[in-house]
This record gives structure tokens, C-alpha cells and sequence, in this order.
């Protein structure tokens, strides 16, 4: 009976031996080390694929339910990446879940050059052009102006300011990552991504209203959209909800505020590399790897050696790649983080849209 009693305990306790890593099944003993052949890289695979699974499988999850609902995917993945925040606080999904929203996030970043080409943005005209270098300059300003007064970090003004002005969640995400680490920044970055892309749904339902209350002309209203709506799909549903044409004209604008990534993240890159604590031993700036590829995939799409099917596949990795690394964001951040961050945040990234939504119509009524 004793013996029987001992190997019932040992069977449980292989039963459950691997519920840390989620798999819920016996592991069986480890292969003796002459038998056992490893391949390059696996002990990083091992290492990662228990929290990378987790993140794409709330990806696959978010995007199921926004095709059949209608509401953002990067809203669902954030929202149930956080409900699964215990698995970052302890257990070997933390790697994997780390590397999701860094390497993965970066990657997806670096595809969306895949979208742009020169001949989309000059054809635009001057007009548009300066409008959106002024706009996301000025929002950005503003942004760290504005944070420092209210009593906030200038950073988080400077990765709200990027996400208003340039392209919502997919701008927060690559500006987050080049900005300092602290104890803060994984929820202001969840913050900023929240309430970008909750500023973007509302602006894609009330924005078409305002230009038909403006008497705006389709050209124009494309540009008025293009320039202030903030994530690239409610652009695009919003142009389209107008005509064919606002829907065009909306799409080239927003991708040369897209365009716009590149500089903006290098230049905030390089200021944070010179003011950090290792520029005073002379260090240089380096360019991140993710900008690298962003500038050569632009320049390849617009010299034009890339075929479509290519860059609608790269459009659709760099897609899965940017909700994969929010889902990895949210279990990185507590509903309980976000609640002590208070009123502040929302109010200045409110202020930020209504402050680029001030400079884009000003420059559509009087100078186009």
C-alpha cells in the first residue's frame, strides 16, 4: 500500500511538472546527452515559444473578433494581453513574451516600408507635404510642452505626440522603443495605445460628419482626414465612407505621415543617445536595425523591384507582427498600473488631437 501510495505521488507530480511552461502534460525523462542532437538555436526556441505562442494565440484571438464585430484589433489584443498579465509576473512565458514585444515589435515596424514609395508622396503636391512636417512637429512639441506642465514625464508627451500625429499605435510602439526605460514606461506605452486608438475610432465616426458640416470638397476632405485621423484603418474607413475618391486622397496622405516614422524615431533616437549617461564619453548614435530596414524597403518600393503580392504579403506579416507585439505589451501591464496613471495622459493626448485637427484644417482651408 506504502508503495503504491509513493508511485501515485510521483505520477502527479509528473502529471503537473509542467504547468508553469502551460503545457499541462508529463515531461518525459531527458534522453541521455550521446543521444540527444540539438540544431542551432534551440535552446532560445525552448526558451521563447511558451510566451510567443501565448501572444499569437491573442492575436489570432483579437483578430477573429474584430472581422466579425468591427472594433479595433489592436484594441483586443491589448485588453486581453493585460488579462493575462499573471503570466509575466512569474514562469517561463516572461521570455517569450519579452521577445514579442521588442524583436517582434521591431520587426513589424521595419515591414511597414513595404507600404510606402516616393512617387505616392510627391504626388501629393507641396502643400500636404508641409502640413504633415508641421503637424507632427508641432503636435510633438506641444506634447512635451504641455507633459511637463500638467506634471507628466516630457517622454511620455513626446510617444503621445508621435502616436497622434503619426500614425496612432504603430508609432507608439516604434517610439516607445527607442525612448529611456523606466519603471513607468511599459504602461505609458499601453496607455498611449489605448487611448490612440480609442481617439481614432471616434474620429473615424465624427470626422466625415465634420467636413460635410465644412463644406469641404472631396480632395480636400481626403487630405483633412489623411492628416488627422490617427491609425491607417480608420483612415481608410472613413475616406471610403465618403467616396472613392476621399478614400484615395486620405490613404496617400496618412502614408506620408507613415513616412514620417522614419526621421521622427531616428531623431528621437539620436537626442535620447546624447543625452543619456554614455554621451558624455564621446559615444556616437546608432541607427537602429528596424529604421535600417524601414528606409531600404521604402527606397526598394520605390525604385519598384517589388512585385505586389510581395509587399501585400510584407503589408500582412508586418500587421500580425505589430498585434502579436501589443498582445505581449498588455501582459506586460495591470489594469492596476493604468488606473494610477489618472485623468492626465488622456487629457493631453485629447489636446494633441484637437491640436493637429486645428492645423490640418487650417492648411486645407487656406492654402489648397
Amino acid at each position: 500500500m506504502h508503495s503504491d501510495l509513493e508511485t501515485d505521488t510521483a505520477a502527479a507530480h509528473a502529471l503537473f511538472q509542467s504547468l508553469e511552461g502551460m503545457e499541462g502534460l508529463a515531461q518525459d525523462e531527458p534522453a541521455p546527452a550521446a543521444t540527444r542532437r540539438a540544431f542551432p538555436g534551440q535552446a532560445a526556441l525552448i526558451k521563447l515559444y511558451p510566451g510567443v505562442l501565448v501572444a499569437a494565440t491573442i492575436a489570432l484571438a483579437s483578430q477573429w473578433l474584430a472581422t466579425h464585430y468591427g472594433a479595433p484589433v489592436m484594441l483586443f489584443a491589448l485588453l486581453f494581453g493585460m488579462t493575462f498579465h499573471f503570466l509575466h509576473q512569474e514562469g517561463r512565458c516572461i521570455p517569450g513574451i519579452e521577445f514579442s514585444s521588442k524583436a517582434i515589435l521591431r520587426f513589424g515596424v521595419a515591414l511597414l516600408g513595404a507600404r510606402i514609395t516616393a512617387s505616392q508622396i510627391l504626388g501629393l503636391g507641396l502643400t500636404p507635404i508641409v502640413m504633415v512636417i508641421v503637424g507632427i512637429a508641432s503636435t510633438i512639441g506641444l506634447g512635451a510642452l504641455v507633459a511637463k506642465r500638467m506634471g507628466l514625464r516630457p517622454s511620455f508627451g513626446v510617444l503621445s505626440g508621435g502616436a497622434v500625429g503619426i500614425c496612432g499605435a504603430s508609432a507608439a510602439l516604434a517610439i516607445a522603443s527607442v525612448l529611456p526605460r523606466g519603471k513607468d514606461s511599459e504602461r505609458d506605452t499601453i496607455l498611449a495605445v489605448v487611448t490612440v486608438t480609442a481617439l481614432s475610432t471616434i474620429a473615424m465616426i465624427t470626422y466625415p460628419l465634420l467636413t460635410a458640416a465644412l463644406h469641404l470638397d472631396h480632395t480636400k476632405a481626403g487630405i483633412f482626414l489623411g492628416g488627422t485621423i490617427h491609425d491607417v484603418a480608420q483612415v481608410v474607413g472613413a475616406g471610403y465612407m465618403i467616396s472613392p475618391h476621399t478614400g484615395d486622397v486620405a490613404t496617400y496622405v496618412k502614408l506620408l505621415r507613415v513616412t514620417m516614422l522614419l526621421p521622427v524615431v531616428f531623431t528621437i533616437a539620436f537626442v535620447v543617445t546624447r543625452m543619456g549617461p554614455g554621451a558624455s564619453g564621446g559615444a556616437k548614435p546608432t541607427v537602429p536595425l528596424f529604421l535600417v530596414g524601414f528606409a531600404a524597403l521604402v527606397v526598394v518600393n520605390s525604385l519598384g523591384w517589388l512585385a505586389k503580392p510581395v509587399t501585400d504579403t510584407a503589408n500582412e506579416i508586418s500587421r500580425w507582427c505589430l498585434v502579436t507585439a501589443i498582445a505581449g505589451l498588455g501582459m506586460k501591464t495591470s489594469f492596476k498600473a493604468l488606473i494610477t496613471a489618472g485623468w492626465r495622459p488622456v487629457v493631453l493626448m485629447v489636446l494633441e488631437t484637437a491640436w493637429i485637427a486645428g492645423v490640418v484644417l487650417v492648411a486645407v482651408t487656406f492654402f489648397s
